[in-house]
């Protein structure tokens, strides 16, 4: 007498436990291990870490000694803010920002190698292949502006670095970590959606010279939007500019912010544009991208 299939499928689940744990496992066992493979990368490439971590902190020494003079703080600032520390949660924004490029960039180089076309013939859901790179750059991201974050009191000792009025407590700590983790999974998600059709290296540095780095520079994280009426919109319609916004208003919550976009606003604005971008992540790796020749 024969079993239905449903019958043998319970046999093999009571004697084979494992399989229905393997069965159970198909989601989060790709993205644990894709997670796993771009940290093993990153502490095997120094150079990255350098990259992401030196070309920010020469920014924020060099642009903020070269334009104190000049600058004005905002409305919403205190009035003995300096440029260095206007500039310091820009120059955050930009080291997540550049281990997301750093981190997205590898799939351009996956494909050429083959690794990709592996995992894509894989029997896992194409948003487990998504999460797992997109974890993977934003554990990255947090982990070296938490390294920056450490650094600042060095630089102040040295007189590279001015003393700021934010003060941070368990409450601010955790805010900035959850903020960071949403910014950081967002750009990671972004680079994801411009470096998926990609095939070359070169294309994806020329899109980050006029996509990305116009993106963080019109966000307000290096000068504030001022008078001018173009660029106010500009600014107002990046996504960029509530990601900042919700980051200073934790750092300087003890001061009013009345210039900023509201916490709630910012976080808003910021968790869409995560959706949209992992969204289009999804979409672009399920995507057929050739015919099938047998038919």
């Amino acid at each position: 007498m024969s079993e239905s299939p449903s019958s043998v499928q319970s046999i093999i689940a009571q004697q084979h436990p494992e399989t229905d744990v393997s069965a159970r496992n198909v989601f989060w066992l790709p993205i644990w291990t894709l997670t796993q493979r771009e940290l093993i990368r990153f502490f095997r490439q120094h150079t990255r870490m350098i990259g992401a971590l030196g070309q920010p902190l020469i920014f924020w020494i060099l642009l903020g000694t070269g334009l104190q003079g000049s600058f004005q703080p905002p409305t919403w600032a205190h009035s003995g803010m300096s440029y260095q520390e206007y500039f310091f949660p820009g120059v955050v924004l930009l080291i997540v920002m550049f281990t997301a490029i750093f981190s997205t960039i590898s799939i351009i180089e996956d494909r050429r190698e083959g690794f990709l076309q592996g995992v894509l013939v894989a029997p896992i859901p194409r948003l487990s292949l998504v999460l797992g790179k997109l974890c993977g750059g934003t554990v990255l991201a947090v982990l070296q502006v938490a390294f920056f974050f450490l650094l600042r009191p060095i630089l102040r000792v040295v007189g590279l670095a001015p003393a700021m009025d934010f003060t941070f407590t368990i409450a601010s700590v955790v805010q900035t970590i959850a903020i960071l983790t949403l910014l950081a999974f967002a750009l990671t998600a972004l680079g994801y959606v411009i470096a998926w059709p990609l095939d070359s290296t070169q294309g994806f540095h020329a899109i980050m010279s006029v996509f990305l780095m116009p993106m963080w520079l019109l966000s307000g994280a290096v000068f504030p939007a001022g008078e001018s009426g173009w660029l106010v919109w500009v600014m107002q319609l990046n996504p960029l500019t509530y990601c900042l916004a919700g980051l200073r208003r934790v750092m300087y919550a003890n001061f009013s912010s009345d210039g900023l976009p509201s916490l709630g606003v910012s976080l808003l604005v910021t968790c869409l544009f995560c959706l949209s971008c992992v969204g289009l992540s999804v979409w672009l790796t399920g995507r057929q991208t050739s015919k099938d020749t047998r038919k």
